[in-house]
């Protein structure tokens, strides 16, 4: 899977690991993430495509603001979340 703007993906390493952020740029073997809480778009956070599970989920990033980012972000791990055992 190629790694392109406004792709959703999961931190496998570091300490964001576990946490799903939106790809904002790519450059080489790097992305350039943001989340809209610990990192806006205005200075995303630099990581190794490596260490990152890119989805099949891609976002428009025209107009995104950092609340509609967070907003994404929340709905998209609420459905990627497993459901409780009863």
């Amino acid at each position: 899977m190629e790694a392109k703007l406004g792709t959703i993906a999961k931190s496998i390493a570091g300490h964001d690991k576990g946490r799903f952020l939106v790809i904002t740029a790519v450059e080489g073997d790097f992305a350039f993430l943001a989340d809209g809480k610990e990192r806006k778009l205005e200075s995303p956070k630099k990581k190794r495509l490596k260490h990152l599970r890119l989805t099949n989920t891609v976002i428009d990033m025209c107009n995104l603001t950092n609340k509609g980012l967070r907003r994404i972000i929340s709905e998209y791990t609420a459905k990627a979340a497993p459901l409780p055992k009863p």
